[in-house]
């Protein structure tokens, strides 16, 4: 344990993450936010479109079980969209989440409207040249690539729901996501009654919300006939127009609370409570979410949760606390999903504009963490890895009195892990240097304690760096492109 002359930081003292008869919905509607994000959807899609997907469950009269596999398949139903982002961002040379976001307003099984909404949004900032070179690489990738995109994300999305200990429908409900009635759609072509009725519904139900978002209730309902027998089992496209007259329901669907909405439809027979392991279970999946968005991020939050935890360690936290630090370390960069993998990938250090853009992702976090009760400490630590000592920091410029000693240890911790891994502009760094450039902040920027605890931890702790897992990570995308 750690003995040093420093004046002792101030502490929480308390659990990061206060549990008692907490509902796992109500973390998972919160978390879906991130997921939406990276999705470039307004906060609340994957909620929406729960409620609407749920309305047609209870106009087909589906038992609780399937309800609440749905239920369940419908907030999460986006957990494998940051797995094709930076290839997306590639293949378009734009961002990958407007770009997402804009091809659900679309029919992308009209190669017309493809080509057309392909030419408008590929290197949008770039020359006629660059356009036609881009639309060139995106040809040679053909239907091939485009089921290859989806592929990826069904598949990792329904891996990860596993993952949660959701039942193994939930699961095939992520993998058929994006299955057309007509055998269209991806990634296997399935047709008809082949493709498992929840992943049906929840095709049905994200458009809709989409258009409902985007254009409103009625241009909502039309793109739901038009797409009927193509895109969608016309008994489910009945079953949402006959809710279609019910107004209060769609009032209900567009009110800014959607959690507390959204609350009301889980079948209450089968309610499931967040325990310990559950908790761990979704700061793991979603930490993999995450650094799936890019090759550079690949196993970040898993680092820095563990030289994190192993710190709390040398400096006496209880066993809980480190718990909850670890925790802390793998949703510090949940808010990461909302930033472009122009920025993450760009091979050079980003301008002034893209650094603002950068330091925004704490202040996401912070929000997507702050929307559950039991993370109200956690939130704030994980929001605070970007912050100094001298208050220089972001996203709040929270000064050194106001930083706890678990916010300091895991902004040690989050450094530490970043200057070990390959970054798009340069290379790792070997622990010599990382100490060096370390040092050289110290009581400015980083906490002293917290450093002379990683000294320790490290002194006694073999810890691989990522770098590896990163080539192979960039070995797979490269194989791909």
């Amino acid at each position: 344990m750690i003995t040093t002359t420093y004046d002792e930081p101030t502490t929480i003292n308390e659990r990061l993450v206060t549990l008692g008869n907490v509902r796992l919905s109500e973390i998972v509607s919160a978390m879906s936010v991130a997921l939406d994000i990276t999705e470039g959807q307004l906060p609340g899609h994957a909620a929406r479109s729960c409620l609407i997907g749920m309305r047609i469950a209870q106009e087909l009269q589906l038992c609780d079980e399937d309800r609440s596999a749905l239920f369940y398949a419908l907030l999460l139903k986006d957990l494998g969209c940051s797995s094709n982002a930076a290839k997306m961002c590639w293949l378009f040379g734009a961002d990958d989440r407007l770009i997402k976001r804009d091809l659900k307003t679309i029919n992308w099984t009209k190669a017309a409207e493809c080509f057309k909404f392909s030419w408008k949004r590929v290197a949008n900032s770039g020359s006629t040249l660059q356009k036609v070179l881009q639309m060139a690489v995106m040809a040679r990738e053909g239907e091939k690539g485009a089921r290859q995109l989806v592929q990826t994300r069904c598949e990792r999305g329904a891996d990860i729901v596993r993952m949660l200990n959701l039942p193994e429908s939930t699961a095939l409900a992520v993998r058929n996501l994006d299955e057309h009635y007509n055998g269209k759609g991806h990634p296997d072509g399935l047709k008809a009654d082949e493709i498992p009725l929840l992943a049906r519904i929840a095709c049905l139900a994200q458009t809709v919300e989409v258009f409902l978002t985007t254009y409103g209730l009625v241009d909502a309902l039309e793109v739901a006939r038009a797409r009927r027998g193509q895109w969608f089992d016309p008994q489910l496209v009945d079953a949402l127009l006959a809710a279609g007259l019910d107004s209060t329901f769609w009032e209900s669907v567009q009110r800014p609370d959607f959690r507390s909405e959204v609350d009301k439809w889980e079948p209450r027979d089968r309610l499931m409570i967040a325990d310990e392991a559950a908790i761990d279970r979704i700061a793991t999946a979603f930490a993999k979410v995450v650094d799936a968005k890019s090759p550079w991020t690949h196993r970040h939050s898993e680092g820095v949760a563990k030289i994190a935890r192993g710190i709390a360690a040398e400096l006496g936290f209880s066993q809980d606390q480190q718990h909850d630090i670890w925790r802390a370390g793998l949703l510090h960069d949940v808010g990461k999903l909302g930033v472009s993998n122009l920025i993450l990938d760009k091979p050079g250090r980003p301008t002034d504009d893209e650094f603002v853009a950068i330091k925004q992702h704490p202040d996401f976090s912070f929000q997507i963490l702050g929307q559950i009760d039991s993370f109200r400490h956690l939130s704030e630590i994980a929001a605070s890895h970007h912050e100094r000592l001298d208050g220089r920091g972001y996203f709040r410029g929270t000064a050194e009195e106001n930083l706890p000693l678990e916010a300091r240890l895991l902004a040690v911790a989050d450094v530490c892990e970043a200057l070990t891994a390959k970054r798009p502009y340069r290379d790792e760094l070997p622990p010599e240097k990382v100490a060096e450039i370390m040092s050289r902040d110290l009581g400015s920027g980083l906490c002293p304690v917290s450093y002379e605890a990683l000294q320790s931890w490290q002194d006694k702790t073999s810890v691989a760096t990522r770098v590896e897992s990163q080539l192979n990570e960039i070995d797979r995308l490269l194989s791909e492109m």
